[in-house]
């Protein structure tokens, strides 16, 4: 089967096949700045142009835009190479989404406060669907801060098909997000009446944005144990890093390095090279310079590779939500 084309542009602007997810650089705020551009230069030298930002990667005084802001104001002539995605109206400590009218001018108009002058805006998306707001009345908010230049364009993240529709009939998004890898490949089923996320975004001409690609570090093949992970590490709370579900999901993260090793390649490469086989541009996040090298060294998949990673996947089911309890609520609306 023919892969699907690649999108080649975002809100206007050429994008590689593969992207940076920022996430990581500040979220755990164990980074400096000074450590943090380097992995965004190295990003950006090696192609990855499409950057997704977070209001929410860090503490209000410490996250993704005031990375921003220090990076592009020691590297100023960069500012127009780079394609911002800026994702947030999203509370991560409660899990709840605020996508009112009100909420949206107050988040963008913070993001442009801290930004300043050294960026603009190319892409705002709420990180989650809010239930209590009708996906209409949101976009129309996302139009209103387009005419006025505040933003060039909105997305949307963790939808559905339907909701896809709803709001490309008011204004089309100039991309969608959803988490996609080896290990979440949710967005590819076609069951239902509206179709698929990914078949709806082809249909509509929609460019495709996959996060953790790696599925939450699985697939870099350093997880091989359970005390791998550090102590403190966020995913020791996620479904799929619990006993049980663990020693049963290795063994999918295992397939991929085999395929790897005969490819002479990292497994990081193969999950990335995966994703963009579907048509998607894979954004995923490293805060080693080594590692965003490693990302960005694009690989090709054989039919033969690809065939061989389906039959693993057809035959490892992976256990456990993809998030918390808490969390899954609010995925896929």
């Amino acid at each position: 089967m023919t892969p699907p084309t690649m999108p080649k542009t975002i809100a206007g602007k050429p994008v590689g096949p593969v992207g940076f997810g920022m996430m990581n650089l500040t979220l755990s705020c164990k980074l400096t700045h000074e450590e943090a551009i380097k992995s965004l230069k190295a990003a950006l030298e090696n192609g990855a142009n499409f950057w997704n930002a977070g209001t929410f990667y860090g503490p209000p005084n410490a996250n993704s835009l005031h990375l921003l802001k220090a990076y592009f104001a020691k590297y100023p002539e960069d500012a127009p190479k780079v394609v911002l995605s800026v994702k947030g109206l999203y509370n991560i400590r409660t899990n709840q989404p605020d996508c009112s009218p009100s909420g949206i001018r107050s988040a963008v108009d913070e993001a442009l406060a801290i930004l300043g002058r050294t960026k603009k805006i190319d892409l705002f998306e709420p990180a989650r669907i809010d239930p209590n707001v009708p996906i209409e009345t949101t976009v129309r908010t996302f139009a209103e801060l387009i005419k006025q230049g505040k933003i060039a364009s909105y997305g949307l993240s963790e939808t559905s098909p339907s909701t896809i529709r709803r709001a490309h009939a008011i204004l089309p998004p100039a991309a969608v997000e959803e988490e996609l890898s080896l290990f979440s490949r949710h967005v590819l089923d076609r069951d239902g009446p509206d179709g698929g996320v990914a078949d709806t975004c082809r249909e509509l001409g929609i460019p495709l944005v996959g996060y953790s690609p790696m599925g939450s570090g699985w697939l870099t093949g350093n997880i091989k144990r359970l005390e791998d992970l550090p102590a403190d590490d966020y995913r020791r709370h996620f479904p799929r890093f619990q006993p049980g579900a663990f020693e049963r999901n290795v063994k999918l993260a295992e397939a991929v390095e085999g395929v790897a090793k005969k490819k002479g390649c990292s497994p990081a490469q193969v999950a990335i090279a995966w994703v963009i086989r579907q048509g998607v541009i894979a954004i995923p996040g490293a805060t080693k310079v080594s590692r965003v090298e490693e990302n960005c060294k694009l690989v090709e998949l054989t039919d033969e590779e690809a065939a061989e990673l389906q039959e693993a996947v057809d035959h490892t089911a992976v256990v456990g939500d993809r998030y918390p309890e808490a969390a899954q609520k609010h995925l896929s609306r």
